[in-house]
């Protein structure tokens, strides 16, 4: 009989916040499935619980997926656990969920915490709308477009982002979004927990030096339904569009892209690129 594979949430920082389901969980299955079993280690230690470990991660994830359900319809039961948080959410867990569904394995969820939440929860910002957008990417013309597909977007948003590229994600928001209230949420849960609320540009001004670290997470204001008070200069439409262009945008696209995300007239900002 087939066994099954529970997809169960660890402590994004205080080990404190492990559910009594979700350490049992760990206790009882025949083996875990880790992204790093060196800090799944360190979780079982506290627990005081020995248990069999895979490492199931971004670059061994086809082979090892393959290893991990053979393991479960041979009847065993599996536990997969990320670093931090919810399995499968940014996370290579995602492809494990959609082999098991492929093959007809079971999947049982024991729900843990998620940083996405937390930092909306505490973000000060609009919480009955949201979208998550996970990682901006590192590669320029990747990131450019991600953003310039959100230019509408009225929903609260949050991305993750790691302190070292922290400096210039800011500086992007404010150039690609204008100024909008943005939360920045650092080392949830842990002993130096932050939440600065502040806005694109002060952000960008103040807080790109390098001098926020530790694990990130930011919660960015939606675009303004129609009709609501502007709340960008021309400036900021401008720069916008400079922005885009250095994106790979033609002049006139980025001076419409703009247009749309500030509510400024296409031919006014281009006038001012010109």
């Amino acid at each position: 009989m087939s066994g099954t594979l529970f997809v169960t949430g660890t402590p994004i920082g205080n080990l404190s916040d492990l559910s009594p389901r979700a350490a049992k969980t760990l206790e009882e299955v025949d083996f875990i499935a880790a992204e790093d079993t060196r800090v799944t280690l360190k979780l079982l230690n506290h627990l005081g619980v020995k248990k069999p470990m895979v490492s199931y991660y971004e670059h061994n994830k086809r082979e090892r997926g393959e290893i991990i359900c053979a393991r479960i319809e041979q009847g065993e039961n599996c536990a997969i656990v990320t670093d931090a948080g919810m399995p499968c959410i940014s996370d290579p867990g995602e492809d494990l969920i959609k082999l098991c569904a492929e093959r007809g394995i079971k999947t049982v969820v024991v729900p843990g915490p998620s940083a996405v939440i937390a930092a909306l929860a505490v973000s000060g910002l609009t919480t009955g709308r949201f979208c998550f957008e996970g990682f901006l990417s590192v590669n320029k013309k990747s990131r450019g477009e991600h953003l310039q597909s959100l230019l509408r977007e009225k929903r609260t948003m949050i991305f993750y982002e790691a302190p070292h590229k922290l400096p210039a994600t800011l500086r992007d928001l404010y150039a690609a979004f204008g100024d909008r209230k943005l939360s920045i949420v650092r080392e949830l849960t842990k002993i130096h927990e932050e939440v600065i609320r502040t806005t694109t540009k002060q952000a960008a001004e103040n807080l790109s030096d390098g001098s926020v670290k530790g694990e990130i997470v930011l919660v960015l204001e939606g675009a303004p339904e129609a009709g609501a008070e502007r709340e960008y200069s021309l400036g900021d439409a401008v720069a916008l569009a400079k922005k885009l262009i250095e994106n790979g945008e033609r002049a006139t696209d980025a001076a419409k892209e703009a247009a749309a995300a500030t509510g400024f007239k296409k031919n006014e900002i281009y006038r001012e690129l010109l």
